[in-house]
């Protein structure tokens, strides 16, 4: 395979992150084929690292975020570790990082410094709430921002519930896309002007962004938008019904769909009801409709109406778990499970990339790094000797961790 087959050939990425939203943004442009590497902070590295359950003292948590990257170990207390830092981000394309705001300058390598020394680079930082703002200097969690972004408030059940959140930390996922996106953009745009740029976004936004449908209903009304559990706020029936095992999701929205659904369900009738017979009535009745709805389909299986339903072109689908979303043939077939070597022996399970080109390869074939496992060949890279390789590790600045052979 050659750089033209990838999506970001030729383009070099510095990742000095930890946890989620930083390392998923560097993950998306290592699928597409950047050169993405993972800086961590000796002596104990990326925190993730410690979460969960491991295969052979390999994180789990740690190879879902980190495959397809080279690993470098280094001492940023030190001074020298500072000093190799700054080289490598000097001759790198893209610098990702995701710590507190005043982090990067106390290592001498903040947006100014590194613009300077390399007016080509382009630097993105993720945080909790951005690098403006009166809260830019806040640490920013998942639970927190989806909380702020109005996120928990309409999760959960309804009114009167207590608070909920998104099962998935969504924000610090999206944070991660978002800036993947933005330093994708970046580099289109550099190469028409030949200039780097700043890219910054946070979890906040990340949240706020994913409230489309309730931030449209505020503008337009006035209306805060409560929980509904499973249901839509601007159309029905679009929700989780019972059935007589378990759940059933049905999409039948718009007034087509909703002809079809009631004749498939053998409840023609409900068609000329004028509580249901137009969107606007059935929001107006919702709690009715949803109550005469379980009714009817608790009478059957699940399985049942899945058949039923798809025979009819109505929109539905089952509630999975995890395990079972993993075994559906639909997610083999889009290549969205894959399966990584683990440094130390063993294999992890990873999450593919979402997205598919036409022209383009995207590529997991190499499983999350051990700390500094790359650390000599990427020094190499950027112009050191061995001897001053050789010399930086045992000073312990930088860190080499081999793989058992």
């Amino acid at each position: 395979m050659t750089i033209n087959d990838n999506l970001l050939g030729g383009i070099k990425v510095v990742e000095l992150s930890h946890i989620m939203a930083a390392p998923t943004c560097g993950q998306l442009l290592a699928d597409m084929g950047a050169d993405v590497i993972k800086v961590e902070r000796l002596p104990t590295g990326d925190d993730t690292r410690r979460f969960g359950n491991s295969i052979d003292g390999d994180s789990a948590a740690f190879a879902m975020m980190n495959r397809n990257k080279r690993g470098l170990g280094i001492n940023l207390k030190t001074e020298n570790g500072k000093s190799v830092m700054r080289s490598i981000i000097k001759k790198s394309d893209v610098f990702i990082e995701n710590y507190r705001m005043g982090a990067m300058e106390h290592y001498g390598i903040g947006w100014e410094a590194m613009h300077k020394a390399n007016p080509k680079l382009i630097y993105c930082s993720i945080s909790g709430f951005g690098r403006t703002g009166p809260y830019a200097e806040r640490g920013g969690f998942d639970l927190i921002t989806q909380a702020m972004s109005g996120i928990m408030s309409i999760t959960g059940e309804g009114p009167g519930r207590p608070p909920v959140k998104v099962g998935a930390p969504i924000t610090d996922i999206t944070a991660g896309m978002l800036a993947a996106l933005g330093i994708c953009g970046a580099v289109i745009q550099r190469s028409r002007t030949g200039k780097g740029q700043y890219v910054d976004t946070s979890l906040y936004e990340a949240g706020i962004i994913h409230t489309f449908w309730q931030t449209a209903i505020h503008a337009a009304t006035g209306e805060v938008t409560k929980a509904m559990g499973s249901a839509h706020p601007l159309s029905a029936p679009y929700q989780a019904f019972k059935t007589k095992d378990t759940w059933v999701i049905v999409g039948a929205a718009n007034q087509s769909t909703w002809l079809k659904f009631v004749e498939a369900i053998g409840s023609p009738h409900l068609a000329e009801d004028v509580r249901f017979c137009e969107p606007v009535n059935r929001m107006e009745n919702l709690e009715v409709l949803v109550e005469v709805l379980n009714e009817i389909l608790s009478k059957n299986y699940t399985s049942h109406w899945l058949e039923v339903l798809e025979k009819s072109g109505v929109p539905a689908g089952p509630v999975y778990d995890i395990a079972e979303m993993v075994a559906d043939p639909h997610t083999k077939a889009r290549d969205m499970i894959k399966k990584v070597g683990a440094e130390r022996g063993g294999e992890h399970a990873v999450i593919g990339h979402p997205v598919k080109y036409s022209a383009a390869h995207t590529n997991i074939n190499r499983g999350a790094p051990l700390i500094g496992q790359h650390s000599e060949e990427i020094l190499a890279e950027f112009g050191f000797t061995k001897i001053e390789v050789e010399k930086l590790i045992k000073n312990n600045v930088v860190g080499v961790t081999e793989v058992e052979k």
